[in-house]
């Protein structure tokens, strides 16, 4: 399975996003004509998949880790006051 055109733009922008100089909500908006929180969306459901992978496995894997390392600051409980 191939990917589609938009799948490989979010994955080249995702490559290319640290030399925006402007947001990347902006950036979204502009590019795709989406919130950034739809954006997200697709991307994560997207770094999933098999053909991702394979177009650009780097930017792939970080992206993932990256999504991974998120999920568990999130799953750790706060520390809770000593007496």
């Amino acid at each position: 399975m191939e990917l589609d055109e938009r799948s490989r733009a979010f994955l080249d922008f995702e490559r290319e996003r640290w030399r925006q100089p402007r947001s990347r909500a902006r950036a979204v908006r502009e590019r795709f004509g989406l919130s950034v929180v739809r954006y997200l969306q697709l991307l994560n459901r997207l770094i999933d998949e098999p053909a991702a992978l394979a177009y650009d496995p780097v930017l792939v894997l970080r992206l993932r880790g990256l999504r991974e390392s998120r999920r568990r600051r999130r799953m750790v409980p706060p520390l809770s006051p000593t007496r």
